[in-house]
Order: C-alpha cells, then sequence, then structure tokens
C-alpha cells in the first residue's frame, strides 16, 4: 500500500492528510505527520489559561469565496457540536455576529474617523487602477510604493487595508495586486467589515482541533519533537525522492520510500523563531534562523532550483517583523468601555486601528468565549502592530522593548482610558509575541521564488502551504494553505476532481461597479 509523509503539521498538512483519505482513498493507518515541535497546528495556534494568561500569535479572517477551506470543513465535525460540521458552524457565526464596524479608524484623539470615504484623490484611483490590471510578471521585484505616490499611504484605504492583511509599503507589489483583485468584492464593505467571516473560537480551537480529532479518528500517526532535515532524491531527470532522514530524540534516521510513497514538504514557516514575552517582560527577537521549515527548504533549495529560494523570504527580518499581544483579565471594564466607545458589543466591531500611532496600532474585541474552555468570568482580546521598532507616543519605548503592560499602557493612552488606566492595567495578564517572519511571505519577489506546488518532473513530492506557488490566490490566508494541499493530492494522484477555481470577482461587472462606486466615495 502506498503511504504519505507529511512534513509539519500545520493547517497545509492536516489538510493534505484530510484530502488523502477524503479524495485520494488513502487508509489513515498510512498517513505519517512529522512535526519538529511538541505541538501540532503549525501558525494556528492558541494556549493558555485564565491563570497564566492566554495567548495566540494571531487570527485568521475569513470570506465567503473561501471555496477550498469551506470544502474541507464540511467533511469535520465543530469541537462544540458534532452533528455540525465546521463550516456549518462557521456559517452560523457569521449570521448571528456578523462585523458591523463603527469605529474603523481612530485619530490622534481619539476619536473615530468616517472611514465610508476610502480618502481619495483622483491620482489615488488612478494608480489604484493601474496596479490592479498591470500584469502580474511586470511587477517582478516591485515594491508596493514603488507603484503609489506617498499620499497614497496616508488614505483611509490604506489604513484600513494595511491593518486587516498587514502590508506594509515595502512589500511585494505582486502580492499587493493579487489581494486588490481576490478581495475586490469586499470593496463595498470594507468600512464596516461585515463581508470578513471569521469562526466562532479561535483558530485552533474552531479548525485545528476538530481536524486533528478526525484525522486520529481515521488512524492518522502524528509524530512530534521529529525534525525532517534533507530528502534523497533517485538519479535521473525526475525528481522522485526515495527517502527521508530526521532527528528525533537526538538521533539520526532515515526510511526508505517505496515506489508509490508521497512527500508534502510545508517549506518555510511564517512564526518560525517566534518569542513569547509576559506583563513584565518584552519578548525578545530570535534571528538564529534555527527553524527546520526553513533550513529544510534551504537545504532541498541547494539541490534544485526548481525548488524556489527560501532567501527572499527568510533574510530581511526588518521587513517582515511584527509584534502581537493577547490581553486577558476577569475585569469587564476595557470591555464595557471598548462597547460604548465603539458602538458595538464585543465580537461585533470589528478591527480598531490608531490610525496615527507610530506603531500603527490594532485591536479587536473578540466574541466571547474565544477559547473553547474559557471561563464565563474571563475575557479575552487581541491586537497587534506593524511598527514594532518605533517608539510609542505614550510610553518612552518601542514596541519591541515594551513588556505586556507596557503596550497595554500604548493602547490605553490612545484610547483616552485616563480615569481606569491603572485598573485596566494592574487586572489584565499581558503577553506579547515578536514574529521575524510573520509578514516574510509578502516580501518583495520574483517569479520562481516560490517553487510550483507539485515541482517540475516531480512523482512523489509535493510543497504546501504559504511558500509554495499558487497562481491568482492570496498567502497570509487559511484558504491558501488548504488550496496548497487539495492541489497536491489531486496532482500528485492524478485525480479528476480538482480544487474549485479561485474566485475572481473583477470578471463580474457587478462587483466591478461597486468597487468603482466605493472608490469615488466622499
Amino acid at each position: 500500500m502506498a503511504k504519505a509523509y507529511l512534513v509539519g503539521s500545520g493547517i497545509a498538512a492536516l489538510s493534505a492528510a484530510a484530502f488523502l483519505i477524503r479524495e485520494g482513498g488513502f487508509s489513515g493507518s498510512d498517513i505519517t505527520i512529522l512535526e519538529e515541535q511538541d505541538r501540532t497546528g503549525g501558525s494556528l495556534d492558541a494556549a493558555g489559561s485564565p491563570d497564566s494568561g492566554y495567548t495566540m500569535r494571531g487570527g485568521r479572517m475569513f470570506e465567503v469565496h473561501f471555496d477550498c477551506t469551506y470544502d474541507l470543513l464540511s467533511s469535520i465535525p465543530s469541537l462544540g457540536d458534532p452533528r455540525k460540521s465546521v463550516t456549518e458552524d462557521t456559517f452560523e457565526f457569521h449570521e448571528h455576529f456578523a462585523w458591523d464596524d463603527h469605529a474603523r479608524l481612530i485619530d490622534k484623539d481619539g476619536k473615530p474617523v468616517d472611514a465610508h470615504s476610502m480618502g481619495f484623490s483622483e491620482r489615488d484611483r488612478l494608480e489604484l487602477v493601474k496596479c490592479v490590471s498591470t500584469p502580474e510578471r511586470l511587477l517582478d521585484g516591485k515594491r508596493i510604493s514603488d507603484c503609489f505616490h506617498p499620499e497614497f499611504f496616508t488614505t483611509n484605504f490604506w489604513y484600513m487595508w494595511c491593518t486587516t492583511f498587514a502590508f506594509e509599503p515595502w512589500h511585494s507589489a505582486i502580492e499587493f495586486r493579487r489581494y486588490l483583485n481576490r478581495f475586490v468584492h469586499l470593496f463595498k464593505t470594507f468600512d464596516t467589515m461585515s463581508g470578513i467571516y471569521r469562526t466562532k473560537f479561535n483558530q485552533y480551537d474552531s479548525i485545528v482541533r476538530p481536524l486533528l480529532a478526525w484525522l486520529d479518528a481515521q488512524g492518522v500517526t502524528i509524530q512530534l519533537g521529529t525534525t525532517v532535515t534533507d530528502l534523497a532524491f533517485a538519479a535521473g531527470s525526475e525528481v522522485t525522492v526515495q527517502a527521508l532522514q530526521w532527528t528525533r530524540k537526538g538521533a539520526t534516521e532515515q526510511i526508505a520510500l517505496g515506489p508509490d510513497d508521497l512527500v508534502f514538504v510545508t517549506n518555510g514557516s511564517m512564526t518560525a523563531d517566534s518569542t513569547l514575552g509576559s506583563t513584565t517582560t518584552p519578548p525578545a527577537l530570535d534571528t538564529t534562523r534555527s527553524a527546520g521549515a526553513w533550513k529544510l527548504w534551504r537545504t532541498l533549495a541547494a539541490k534544485n532550483d526548481g525548488f524556489g529560494d527560501p532567501s527572499v523570504f527568510d533574510s530581511s527580518i526588518d521587513e517582515s517583523t511584527w509584534t502581537s499581544f493577547t490581553v486577558t483579565t476577569k475585569d469587564p471594564t476595557f470591555f464595557t468601555l471598548m462597547e460604548e466607545f465603539s458602538g458595538s458589543e464585543a465580537g461585533k466591531g470589528g478591527l480598531i486601528t490608531f490610525k496615527d500611532s507610530s506603531w500603527l496600532l490594532t485591536i479587536v474585541l473578540n466574541h466571547q468565549p474565544h477559547f473553547h474552555e474559557q471561563p464565563s468570568d474571563t475575557f479575552v482580546w487581541w491586537g497587534y502592530a506593524l511598527f514594532p521598532h518605533k517608539k510609542g507616543d505614550h510610553i518612552g519605548t518601542t514596541m519591541a522593548e515594551s513588556s505586556g503592560r507596557d503596550i497595554l499602557a500604548e493602547v490605553l493612552g490612545h484610547l483616552h482610558f485616563d480615569d481606569v488606566r491603572d485598573r485596566i492595567l494592574d487586572s489584565s495578564i499581558v503577553l506579547p509575541a515578536t514574529m521575524p517572519y510573520i509578514t516574510s511571505q509578502f516580501l518583495v519577489r520574483k517569479a520562481g521564488d516560490r517553487p510550483q506546488v507539485v515541482p517540475p518532473g516531480s512523482t512523489n513530492l509535493a510543497f504546501i502551504g504559504q511558500y509554495a506557488e499558487v497562481p491568482d490566490d492570496v498567502v497570509f490566508t487559511v484558504e491558501y494553505s488548504v488550496r496548497t494541499a487539495w492541489t497536491a493530492v489531486a496532482q500528485l494522484l492524478h485525480l479528476d476532481r480538482q480544487p474549485p477555481a479561485v474566485y475572481k470577482g473583477q470578471h463580474n461587472p457587478k462587483v466591478l461597479v461597486e468597487a468603482l462606486e466605493t472608490l469615488h466615495r466622499r
């Protein structure tokens, strides 16, 4: 019987395992997931307790056209109610708790800005249309800032766009163009964020745990503490993996592959080398590049030009690092004040960005509970900032140098919650996380820097995840990882059923008209 080996246990690998079973007819007992760390889930992580504080490095947003994701999760029973699928749970949650943001942007005085207007000049509109319509090949090596004049980066549109998707001016114009095309149908509701979908709980509880339970029931093996260090290839013009090498518990092992065995590699990791601080200590920046996902990709890329160029993505830490933070409290004061301030109950307000903050801070009050086992007397919210190396406006340190308490003090300064500042600070556990590669998939690149999901000539190897190439779709989304997984399984097994096509709203006249009307709002 054919066996499959999956390197990494993030959403791409978990999805590939599920597709192998559902689409490819594999038995779960013939699938092995090899994970370097002592936990599963990759970047879709969340952990903690009311006493030590909860933490999640990030949270992915969804929208109605994540067709691969919803197709996959329609097969997976939800954590809260096994009678429903994860997809049904997600859509039902959106129906009852859709975002309707009334305070998307906040100015330096702590007042909501009218974000209904995109704030565009005619020049902004023309440059935006030009970027969208420029063939991708002509944007090789270009930054977003190469395509727009400086004033564009002070518009309401840019503040909302960059903090929703984590773009910065020096990021790839190719990726920016893809996002504009992929999400053009969201333009008309971008100020309220009502077109954004979210899971009922954090993504680890809502997606990873149900998937793991399903895979476990199918007999899939997950081998933790295993760092895959190399792949051995057969001689010849074809790309055929004939052995895997890994280290585990201090020992090196090698396993030979059979003629029908498959290998799926998650190359690179956007949360590799992440570090966690505390309420009283800042997270240290780890620049050792020690993560196995990057090391393996560098090893493989040295053997074959068709395996991409990892140095494009893992060598510009200053341009790919930012810091997020998770706040846990049993005092409802902050939630009460924020609901009054934003005009929305927790879970319905969407992102709140302090557009004039030097860090470009964004926060969000999640629907409670945000963790499946979270007690009813505990509240959790999350935030992040795109410029952690700048000094705060209300504290004397950079975000990178700041403890969790310092970061919360900066947020409270922007909100002007002076009367209850100490009460909120003293009742909160704040866990900051610094991530050196969190937006590395957005760094300036050219064609070929990411390997194809199934490289040319490959008979049994596929790359999956954020650093494999899928034309037209957008990285930094769960949908992208799931699509690479489905593509890999369908191509290696030569299946008739392929992943659904990437949604292209730019080809829909109604969507285009609505988008253009949005660009002209005043």
